[in-house]
């Protein structure tokens, strides 16, 4: 089964900033923004040169969170490309998460089902790409990045209730925050009330870590991961990427807040790789 630690291991000894380049020579991708999901699908698979998709129980949609899940309950995927280093991600309608429920509404069916299970671990991974070249790549699990999902429930329950009691509004439940029907005297118009989520560059959001940032390098890849998590992967994972360290590759220990309370603190690994 595929996991971070191999992942990085893989697109640290296959530097491929042109990865939009890289896929087309490939006749793999038609739109540039095609291209990092192949990649991640591909360094998480170590397939940059062959087909193997058996890594994977679940390829998703443009639509619905995650864009894919590893096999045998192995965590859960979700890419983002933007174009900036420091610009917010748009996560529309799904709000941040810490952890993939089967029992999310934001979820397929396909995906709910894909393997007999209930609760994944997620990595969002954030690409920048400019000129078809990836300048910057970020691995963060949900448990460093989001708070727990009841903070964000709250939220969506508070303005469904604020429009239900608004005085003759039809509303109706939807997976997104809700809809008001028949909103005109001839019963023919509706709102749709849809969350537009976003959240914070990791550049931004862990900016208090002092990372050594080297805009001058070609590509930059950075991890974050609960200590807890980094020492549950299989130790020759650990053991081949900690041999890799040199003056590119580093794995720090740090601190980082508690998304559920910045006042606490867990101790967590930040991998950095930069050429």
């Amino acid at each position: 089964m595929g996991n971070l630690l191999q992942a990085i291991y893989t697109a640290t000894h296959n530097s491929i900033a042109d990865v939009a380049s890289f896929y087309r020579s490939k006749n793999k991708i038609n739109a540039v923004g095609d291209a990092l999901e192949y990649f991640i699908k591909d360094i998480f698979a170590n397939t940059l040169t062959e087909t193997d998709e058996k890594t994977f129980s679940y390829f998703g949609n443009a639509n619905n969170p995650p864009d894919l899940m590893l096999i045998n309950g192995g965590d859960a995927i979700e890419v983002k490309k933007i174009e900036s280093e420091n610009g917010q991600i748009a996560l529309n309608s799904s709000y941040p998460s810490a952890k993939l429920f089967a029992d999310s509404p934001m979820i397929t069916s396909t995906c709910r089902n894909c393997e007999n299970w209930y609760e994944r671990d997620l990595i969002y991974t954030i690409g920048s790409i400019k000129n078809n070249k990836l300048s910057l790549l970020w691995f963060v699990y949900g448990d460093c990045y989001a708070a727990s999902r009841e903070v964000y429930e709250r939220i969506r329950t508070t303005i469904a209730d604020g429009v239900i009691s608004i005085p003759g509004v039809d509303f109706s439940k939807t997976k997104e925050l809700g809809r008001a029907n028949k909103v005109d005297p001839l019963g023919i118009t509706h709102l749709r009330i849809r969350g537009m989520w976003t959240i914070e560059h990791p550049n931004k959001a862990y900016r208090y870590l002092d990372i050594d940032y080297q805009a001058n390098k070609t590509l930059r890849l950075f991890a974050l991961i609960r200590e807890a998590k980094y020492y549950s992967f299989p130790s020759e994972d650990i053991a081949r990427l900690e041999s890799s360290v040199n003056s590119n590759l580093s794995i720090r220990n740090v601190q980082l807040k508690l998304p559920d309370n910045p006042v606490k603190q867990v101790s967590a690994k930040l991998i950095s790789y930069q050429i």
